[in-house]
């Protein structure tokens, strides 16, 4: 039997599997930091020790790198997997759907500490649950994302596919960044007046809003009428010495996840940059990002169009030299000659390009990647690079929250904001890194 293409409400219905998991990832990247070590303006209380290992890691920068070992081992588990399934239902959704469910779950346990007050015992504990969110919501998202180089069958179609993922991707983000909005909303309305279970009774329904969306794609695609992959005999460890060969997914998997190392930074400071850099309620920090995402909708059309013209590599490329340009101006916030608000306005509207470029096309240029090296082998083994790569995305966010929350020793609060600072200059150096490593990428040329 042929295989059908996607019709578009199913691709819209994927893309919204995308938007579930990205509430839940925002979250966790925007409010643990915000959540467990907070400036002192913030309405909260710390909530683990301040104490330093080695006498330069803190307590929060372990947490989110141990919380990843576990996934470390999973990733590639998960993916060899699905990639060795013989269900009939499908390779990829029928392990989709376990994993909504804990993820919600072990979500909002993250943000329920043990105890009420600065203590080691809630470092335990924030340990054991982020480990149990980050297997769940890896459930998920490796089979997930393997789906985009099956269930598209042209270059054209994955940009587009992709596109459609990113858009559920950036408005999850915006939905996890307007915690303290919607916090804002509760206490005002059915007057809690405690700051943290207001954020808690948030998470606890976004959460719920995420696992409800992530099963649309699940409900709606029956992934044996779209696509034709079959499963891999190839054992779990060759699989992943065959990815790495591959020196074009070298350059790719390098720059993305220095990439995914700044954007984290970026994000789990944002309430920061906010609040104390800038003087600002923390309520604006999700305005500010609906904001720049809104403005990066603007730009999905031309890069759609930019990619076929002139290829996805110089759009990349562009977008990596003004992402770091932006890490040097997050160095001076509040010093510059504009209010604070232009300054945030100025920050965002800069940004928008790079978000938008850098969402729509690395999964598009993986998912050719991947379609590229089955032409080559054949073997049917998506799977496993967006498991690797998806690996590096979590470890490249995890690292991006650890050196974030160490640099928090050096100053987080105001009038004491070096730390803060220094973001600047780190994320800066990392673009700059990306963009050099992406430079040595082999695109195919695209045909006019």
């Amino acid at each position: 039997m042929p295989i059908k293409q996607l019709p578009i409400k199913k691709e819209i219905a994927y893309a919204a599997g995308m938007m579930g998991w990205s509430i839940m990832t925002n979250i966790i990247i925007v409010m643990l930091p915000y959540f467990y070590l907070p400036p002192n303006n913030s309405g909260l209380s710390p909530l683990v020790p301040q104490l330093l290992v080695f006498g330069a890691f803190n307590i929060l920068s372990l947490i989110a790198a141990s919380g990843r070992l576990f996934d470390a081992i999973y990733d590639p588990f998960i993916a060899s997997l699905s990639d060795g399934s013989q269900n009939p239902k499908g390779r990829r959704i029928p392990i989709m759907k376990y994993a909504i469910v804990p993820a919600v779950i072990f979500c909002s346990l993250v943000f329920y500490p043990l105890v009420k007050g600065e203590s080691v015992t809630n470092a335990w504990w924030l340990t054991f649950v982020l480990a149990g969110f980050f297997i769940s919501v890896t459930t998920y998202i490796i089979p997930y994302n393997a789906l985009l180089a099956e269930l598209t069958h042209s270059a054209d179609q994955k940009v587009r596919l992709s596109t459609y993922q990113q858009v559920g991707f950036v408005f999850g983000m915006i939905l996890g960044a307007l915690c303290n909005n919607y916090a804002d909303f509760i206490q005002h309305f059915f007057h809690v007046t405690d700051r943290a279970q207001a954020l808690q009774y948030t998470i606890w329904g976004l959460s719920i809003f995420s696992g409800l969306v992530m099963i649309l794609p699940i409900v709606s695609i029956d992934e044996r009428e779209y696509s034709a992959a079959k499963p891999t005999h190839i054992a779990l460890l060759p699989a992943i010495k065959n990815t790495f060969r591959n020196s074009n997914f070298k350059y790719y998997l390098i720059s993305d996840f220095t990439y995914y190392i700044a954007l984290s930074i970026i994000s789990s400071g944002l309430l920061f940059f906010v609040t104390v850099l800038l003087g600002l309620p923390d309520s604006d920090g999700g305005k500010f990002m609906g904001i720049m995402v809104i403005l990066s909708l603007l730009f999905y059309p031309f890069i759609n169009y930019g990619s076929k013209r002139f290829g996805k590599k110089p759009l990349v490329l562009v977008a990596f030299v003004l992402l770091s340009l932006i890490f040097v101006a997050i160095f001076f916030l509040g010093k510059l000659p504009f209010s604070s608000t232009m300054q945030m306005y100025i920050l965002v509207i800069c940004a928008s390009f790079p978000l938008a470029s850098l969402g729509i096309l690395p999964n598009a240029i993986l998912a050719d990647i991947a379609q590229q090296d089955t032409l080559e082998t054949g073997e049917n083994h998506e799977g496993m690079f967006f498991a690797v790569k998806y690996l590096f995305v979590k470890l490249g966010q995890t690292m991006g929250i650890a050196i974030f929350a160490m640099l928090t020793v050096y100053g987080k609060d105001p009038g004491h904001d070096y730390g803060l600072r220094l973001n600047g200059v780190v994320g800066f150096v990392l673009c700059v890194l990306a963009l050099l490593f992406f430079s040595r990428f082999k695109e195919n040329k695209p045909t006019n």
